[in-house]
Formats: structure tokens, sequence, C-alpha cells
């Protein structure tokens, strides 16, 4: 059975090495010689993007594939690269995965938001996100593949918590009254994955996110807590100096749904929210 990963960031690499725990190959984009580098010492094949025989070969008698990378002004790169590749190469994989955002749903006032809901966003990337799931969707129809797309939150796990932020002295407890967020371990979007592809449905569309929407200044304190360092000091929404990504991040208040992801492809969150998920880490040391 063969992977190939266009992307192979935080994400794309955990779930490549799910696969490749199952005896799985993988082949993947490699951005410079240096990430290749790293790839073949993970015993992953890197694939220049840009090299169409490269990639057609590297799809040929492909049986998953999954796109990571954000879209930019001009599309889903990964589209743009693999569906020519594919066709180059005569393959028809049983799954292909699609990470978006549940940034696509954009502001709902923190109410409760599922996959039928509208898709409203409200930032460039998020809108961006929204054409490049339609596209998705459409050369999934028009070509015959099982096409999925999975709507992520904030994405947190070793190396990359409210942990990791505090030990570096990066720990803010931004607050505006009503705020919610959801969010979701790395190892619970790797579950989320492999589940549906173990039951692919094409055109398939879930949100992977925990049980808890929760205020972000909340999990911060519970990471001191754990730690035993002093809470961060309150920083009002409306202080001056958040960059703008900061703020367009708390425009939208919304809580995301996952009971269709548990009902259609029986997952269940290994850590249902952010305190189980904040211990486990800590547990392991990382």
């Amino acid at each position: 059975m063969r992977l190939f990963v266009f992307g192979l960031g935080y994400v794309g690499q955990a779930f490549a090495e799910a696969l490749m725990a199952r005896g799985w190959s993988v082949a993947a984009t490699a951005r410079d010689a240096e990430r290749a580098a790293e790839m073949r010492a993970l015993g992953i094949e890197p694939v220049d993007a840009d090299d169409r025989a490269a990639m057609t070969a590297a799809l040929t008698g492909v049986n998953a594939v999954l796109v990571t990378a954000p879209p930019t002004a001009e599309g889903c790169p990964g589209l743009e690269a693999t569906i020519p590749a594919l066709a180059a190469a005569e393959a028809f994989p049983d799954w292909i995965g699609y990470l978006s955002t549940t940034g696509v749903y954009g502001d709902f006032e923190g109410r409760w938001v599922f996959e039928s809901s509208p898709l409203k966003a409200q930032s460039v990337e998020g809108a961006r996100r929204v054409g490049a799931e339609r596209d998705w969707r459409q050369v999934g129809r028009g070509m015959g593949l099982t096409v999925a797309t999975f709507r992520l939150p904030g994405i947190y796990g070793p190396g990359r918590s409210a942990l990791d932020r505090l030990r570096a002295g990066e720990g803010r407890r931004i607050v505006k009254p009503g705020q919610v967020f959801s969010r979701i371990h790395l190892e619970d979007i790797v579950s989320g994955l492999l589940a549906s592809l173990d039951k692919p449905r094409a055109g398939g569309v879930y949100n992977l996110v925990d049980d808890e929407p929760a205020p972000p200044q909340d999990v911060m304190e519970h990471a001191a807590s754990l730690l035993g360092v002093p809470v961060p000091p309150d920083l009002p929404f409306n202080e001056l100096g958040l960059s703008p990504a900061t703020r367009r991040f708390y425009a939208e208040n919304k809580r995301v749904s996952n009971a269709l992801a548990k009902a259609e492809l029986g997952w269940r969150p290994k850590y249902p929210t952010y305190r189980e998920g904040l211990a486990a880490i800590l547990a392991a040391g990382r």
C-alpha cells in the first residue's frame, strides 16, 4: 500500500508515520534539499512537486493521497500538482484527504456549527479554503475520485501547545468576553483520517474537533497549573499591539460540532478536551 502526501508538515508527517507503522510506503513533496534529506532519514521518499515526471512516478499505483498545503491566490497547489500526475499515471487512489479549516464557517457569535452550516468565511485565508474545498469536490466528481474534506480548528500536540509557549516565556491570556474556540490534538487528527481511510465516502466532509470548545485563557491557565508556573496576566482583546493575524483569529467565535465524524466514522477523540491532551503531552515529557 502506498501513500502520497502533498505538504509533509506537522500533520502530514504524523499521518505518514501512522501508515508506515501499518506497513505502507510513503512519498511526499519536499521543499528543499535539507527537508528531502530529513524525509529520507524517516524512510519517506522525497518528491519535487515541480517535476512532472517525478510526480507521475510517485503517484503510480498510489492507494491514498493527503493534501495539507494551504491554498494561494491561484488556488490549491496540491490539486494543481497531483491531478495531472494522477491522470498521467492512470492512478485511481481509494482515498484522497484534503485538510481544510473551520475558518470556512466564519463568525457564528458563539453558536454551534455543523458541516451543513453556511460557509461565511471572513478572512482571505478562509475564503481561499472555501474555494479549494469546492475545487476538490468538483474534481472528485468529475474524475470519479473519492475525496474527503476535513475541517480542522486550532491544532496542538507535542512541541506545539500552551505548555511550549509558557516554557518559552511567550504565554499570553488574551481575554475577549464570550469568546470560545474549538481545538484538536494531533493524534486525534490522525485517528480521524485513519477512520475515514478505512471507511471512505466520496464527498465526505468532517469537522475533526474536540468535545469542548473553550475560552483560550482557560487553556493557558490550565497549562500554567500543570507546569506549576504563574498564570500570565490578562491581556484584554482591545489592548493595543495585537497583530492583525491575532485580531482576525479572535473575530470568529463559534462552537464546532464533531457529531458527524463520530456517527459516520465511529471516531472518538482520545483527548476529548484540552485537559486530557495537555496532561498527555506533559506526561510524555514533550
